[in-house]
């Protein structure tokens, strides 16, 4: 599967709602609080105190990547679902 997304594209998000499987989410970086990360959410698991959700790239091969398998679940308060995606503009010469 290639990424889902490219340089330069853009994205509307709602915040909330319980992440369902195969959704895009973007949430803080749980090891860097001042970077944003956008990721496939994979299994998700839910109590009465809230969801967490396990965060996977798409592109886990590709240089700086990092998801669930290095920082852990995350919490679903506080992430945002993708519901729209705005491609970027390729301009022609």
């Amino acid at each position: 599967m290639r990424p889902a997304l490219g340089p330069g594209d853009g994205l509307v998000t709602v915040r909330g709602g319980t992440p369902r499987r195969g959704q895009l989410r973007v949430f803080r970086d749980p090891r860097r609080s001042s970077r944003w990360l956008v990721k496939r959410v994979g299994d998700v698991y839910s109590s009465e105190r809230g969801a967490i959700f396990e965060a996977r790239s798409d592109n886990p091969r590709a240089p700086g990547a990092a998801d669930s398998h290095e920082f852990g679940w995350v919490s679903a308060a506080g992430s945002y679902r993708v519901i729209w995606r705005v491609r970027r503009a390729k301009f022609r010469r």
